[in-house]
């Protein structure tokens, strides 16, 4: 089993760093591993699909995933790779974060399974909100020196980093030691003696292995994966819009699956072996026909219809595929009245608008003032007649002619028209 787990993430490229005897612990039996997760919102996003799949593997693999929403440790903030502390939550929203983090999760982890490795979540918050700082000092901190603490990287790199002028402060700085205590818990409690998670943990798994050393008496594990970039440069898992979320109602399903469909080949050909638990000869053959036939872009299509399905259903993912060729539809008025408004506006993102009130449209809005004086479209009277003489114009991708008159049959959402100049130039029309 242990071989098993690290070969996968080995030929995935998942694996960054590992404790020497880790594969020979994990050979040995059943074992728990814990990755921890920052609940400061109320839906994961696509930079938490890494150790997501760990987890996700390391449970195909026979062993026991441990989840661990930091409620704790979400009130301090953990410096690594940041640059300034983060706000603090309340019990109340914390464990609202936490019931939808565990939705999210169970896409990818069985935790209703009868079996020994059915996955289990904890929250670091259960064991250290009774915990009183002098016993926290007493107990744990005495076990690790201060020089220590200052080697590792995360600590050295924020207090050395020229835009923090504010330096660190106690808080953060002791965020290791309340890490390392979760994997010391655990350890003792859950007989967890793996923690997972990205590169830039390693130094506080490591403080946690050594608590469970000098405080447990026992032997902890270390398992970290690279951190995900982007070929271009750009930061994975950030769209025009800031985070790509998990959840559908921060980044709709469509908006998620262009995400991926939108990779560059050299991305596609990575991520394909990340986020999807499609096999290694299948990725081969994939990677095979891509490179025959590029255009066609078989690498994006199958992670995207893999991680998109995973992530939302596969109703969802059906749906965006729909909204994504909605514009070369030949049923177009038909298909584009199937979709939610969210969908509607995403699909035309970016596209200029103007509102014109419910009014106008009893006695109808006749062409060339919906061309030019309503709504500024084109920029005269004049130019509305060529395009329209030219048959360019186009009410719902329906091409139209100056006769014309636009109704309430037009709408489409019971608020929307759609008027298109040529294939690319559209303009949307809302009615309120």
């Amino acid at each position: 089993m242990g071989k098993h787990f690290v070969e996968e993430l080995k030929w995935r490229g998942m694996l960054h760093d590992s404790m020497p005897r880790v594969e020979d612990h994990l050979s040995e039996a059943m074992r728990s591993a814990y990755v921890g997760f920052d609940p400061t919102a109320d839906s994961l996003h696509i930079g938490n699909l890494v150790p997501i799949m760990l987890l996700a593997h390391y449970q195909r693999c026979g062993h026991k995933p441990v989840a661990l929403v930091g409620g704790a440790t979400g009130m301090i903030g953990d410096p690594s790779g940041k640059s300034s502390e983060r706000n603090l939550l309340d019990e109340k929203t914390l464990r609202h974060n936490q019931d939808a983090i565990k939705r999210q999760l169970s896409h990818f982890l069985d935790f209703e399974s009868d079996d020994a490795n059915a996955a289990v979540l904890v929250n670091n918050y259960d064991w250290m909100k009774e915990f009183s700082f002098l016993e926290f000092i007493r107990d744990v901190g005495k076990h690790i020196t201060v020089n220590y603490m200052m080697a590792k990287d995360s600590v050295k790199n924020r207090i050395s980093s020229e835009s923090s002028n504010d330096g660190m402060s106690f808080t953060e700085f002791t965020y290791q030691l309340v890490q390392g205590y979760d994997f010391l818990h655990l350890y003792k409690d859950n007989s967890c003696t793996i923690q997972m998670g990205g590169s830039d943990q390693w130094g506080n798994i490591t403080t946690g292995t050594e608590l469970i050393r000098r405080i447990g008496g026992g032997k902890g594990y270390a398992i970290t994966c690279p951190l995900i970039t982007k070929s271009d440069g750009s930061k994975f898992g950030k769209s025009e819009g800031g985070n790509v979320w998990l959840d559908a109602n921060r980044t709709s399903p469509y908006k998620f699956y262009q995400y991926w469909l939108n990779s560059s080949d050299e991305d596609a050909e990575k991520y394909i072996k990340i986020f999807t638990f499609l096999t290694q000869k299948e990725i081969e053959n994939l990677i095979a026909e891509h490179s025959e036939m590029p255009h066609l872009r078989v690498l994006q299509k199958r992670l995207a219809e893999e991680i998109t399905t995973m992530v939302h259903s596969k109703n969802e993912f059906e749906n965006a595929v729909k909204a994504s060729q909605i514009l070369f539809s030949k049923s177009f008025k038909e298909d584009i009245k199937t979709l939610d408004e969210k969908t509607f506006l995403d699909v035309f993102e970016g596209v200029k608008q103007t509102e014109l009130p419910q009014i106008d449209l009893v006695s109808g809005i006749d062409m060339i003032a919906a061309l030019a004086a309503k709504t500024n479209f084109l920029s005269s009277n004049g130019e509305a007649r060529r395009a329209l003489k030219e048959n360019a114009i186009a009410i719902n991708k329906v091409k139209v002619k100056e006769d014309y008159v636009l109704t309430s049959e037009d709408l489409i959402n019971d608020k929307y028209i759609i008027i298109s100049r040529g294939k690319k130039t559209n303009f949307i029309l809302k009615i309120i």
